[in-house]
């Protein structure tokens, strides 16, 4: 169902799926000039509700600001505006009538990863991370304070970005892995290769949340 979330004083547009029972919310962190349509990230997000999670898909960015993006190129690589919002988000979804009390999972792409460990390393509402593609190199000094287990899930063929989240997880204190999907590249768009990414990470959320 569609919401609004209030991201301290900014309204944000959101798709919030609740299963039955849900053992607890994940929400989705998109990727530079990306959106909550993501394909990519709303294959993931329909096959953790089918394990049984409830999901947040939001927009980080207002349709003002989105179309001054689309020009200037310049908000999607705004960590430290997207952690925030991203921030407000996990407070708002600890509210809501539908998901208070679940724990609660961070899913990012791209440099949504960046902002979701930002995010995390500044809330203990965060219980676990899951990176697909990711940017954690962007997070900066913010590695070293997330404090909740993180998944690294890397293209095999994606070698650039595999060497930058390797540097990034040496930086993190607690608990993560580096996942590498054989055969892919940077957008999993390979046969098989999205649904590897949806099943580390039902299997992390799984076991953290």
């Amino acid at each position: 169902m569609a919401v609004s979330v209030d991201a301290w004083g900014v309204d944000l547009d959101a798709d919030l799926g609740v299963p039955s029972d849900p053992a607890g919310v994940v929400v989705f962190a998109h990727g530079s000039g990306s959106s909550r349509h993501s394909g990519r990230n709303r294959a993931v997000a329909e096959s953790l509700r089918r394990d049984g999670y409830a999901t947040l898909l939001l927009d980080l960015l207002t349709e003002r600001e989105e179309r001054e993006d689309r020009v200037t190129r310049r908000l999607r690589f705004d960590i430290g505006l997207l952690a925030e919002r991203v921030a407000a988000s996990v407070e708002w979804t600890s509210r809501a009538p539908a998901t208070r009390g679940l724990p609660i999972g961070l899913f990012g792409a791209s440099t949504g990863a960046a902002a979701a460990l930002v995010a995390a390393a500044g809330t203990y509402l965060v219980r676990a991370v899951v990176s697909r593609g990711g940017r954690p190199d962007l997070a900066g000094n913010a590695l070293s304070r997330v404090r909740a287990p993180t998944l690294l899930v890397v293209g095999g063929r994606d070698e650039e970005v595999l060497a930058l989240n390797r540097a990034a997880a040496e930086q993190l204190a607690v608990l993560w892995r580096i996942e590498v999907v054989e055969g892919a590249t940077h957008l999993f768009e390979e046969p098989g290769a999205l649904d590897e990414v949806a099943r580390l990470a039902g299997t992390w959320f799984r076991d953290f949340l």
